[in-house]
């Protein structure tokens, strides 16, 4: 036993091996997933989708799991990682009973702070918002920001979990930018992380395209959001400190700009018209393209456009730093843009 315990330690994978087992492994628990739930039924308590297909919601569990083993082959953790880890599955665990037991969202609410409170005491990493207002509250303010930051990724991403392949893509694209980025800025370790959780992501993808097979659910859509939020607080998005954009805003705002527009419309719109923002519904930026006639396929294929726009954004201002503010304020304008554009079409009945 021993010896296979040191066998296991010793054992280590290439990031190209690494990544190439994620997406085989996901795929692989996906199939299987669907072919023992075959005849899976929606109960009753559950919300309810754009259709009335009976899906199974486990599609998190497949890339979790994809995701934990992947990682762990690379080779010795880093112990901030094992600390993310294990709260990641416990978020994830989270929202496998979430998804079948449809949890109040004040328990959620509650477990989501704990489970994402604890780790950022533990690991001791934030979002330095005290010294970018000049407010200091003897770092509390960026205990709190911090957490509501990762709780409001995570919620923006179960938010985009509506259609067929939505979330999946726009995940997708933000694993990959922070790939890219991190590889820029020798980071490796974070861009190794990213680049499996993106493999984990296709293996699902494939049965989630649409026509979808198997869904997210919760289980995937917050442990997703849980990992790429933890990603951003522990990269070092300006290690020159030379620019000034990353100075004062960190480009994973841009990453995330697709969850966090949906976030912001469907918020807005539901506080507007005295709807629960934690009730599930038809009025997501996606449902509202729905509405004027664009099919699935196109949708997918606006959004991935979209993502490489902000991507080549992104590219511009680390090639020439000094259109670092030009570039923010053209991505500032573009999202006002679709933000009105959005509140303006009608949700999905």
């Amino acid at each position: 036993m021993k010896f296979m315990m040191n066998l296991l330690e010793d054992f280590q994978l290439s990031i190209y091996l690494a990544s190439f087992l994620a997406f085989v492994i996901s795929a692989s628990l996906c199939k299987l997933i669907i072919k023992v739930n075959k005849n899976f039924k929606t109960k009753e308590n559950q919300q309810q989708r754009l259709s009335n297909l009976n899906i199974v919601p486990l599609g998190g569990v497949a890339m979790a799991v994809s995701f934990f083993v992947s990682v762990r082959l690379l080779g010795e953790a880093d112990p901030k990682m094992i600390t993310i880890s294990f709260f990641a599955l416990s978020i994830s665990i989270l929202g496998v009973i979430d998804d079948f037991l449809n949890l109040g969202w004040k328990i959620k609410f509650l477990f989501q702070f704990l489970f994402v409170g604890m780790p950022i005491i533990f690991i001791g990493e934030y979002i330095n918002i005290e010294n970018i207002t000049g407010l200091y509250f003897s770092n509390n303010l960026n205990l709190l920001f911090t957490v509501f930051w990762i709780i409001i990724l995570m919620n923006s991403i179960n938010f985009i979990d509506n259609m067929d392949g939505f979330a999946a893509v726009n995940s997708s694209f933000i694993c990959i930018a922070i790939t890219f980025l991190a590889f820029i800025y020798n980071q490796n370790y974070l861009a190794d992380i990213s680049f499996i959780l993106l493999f984990s992501i296709l293996g699902f993808f494939v049965f989630n395209f649409p026509p979808a097979k198997i869904y997210m659910g919760d289980s995937g859509s917050l442990f997703i959001g849980f990992i790429l939020g933890f990603i951003s607080i522990l990269f070092d998005w300006n290690p020159s400190g030379e620019n000034i954009l990353y100075s004062s805003i960190p480009p994973v705002f841009l990453f995330f700009t697709v969850p966090l527009l949906d976030f912001l419309t469907v918020f807005v719109h539901r506080v507007k018209n005295n709807i629960s923002p934690t009730t599930g519904g038809t009025d997501h930026i996606s449902h509202r393209l729905l509405k004027y006639g664009n099919s699935v396929q196109r949708i997918l294929r606006l959004f991935s456009f979209i993502n490489i726009f902000i991507f080549i954004l992104l590219a511009i201002s680390i090639k020439f730093e000094s259109l670092s503010i030009i570039v923010f304020a053209i991505y500032v304008l573009f999202i006002v843009f679709l933000y009105l554009r959005f509140q303006k079409m009608d949700p999905l009945n």
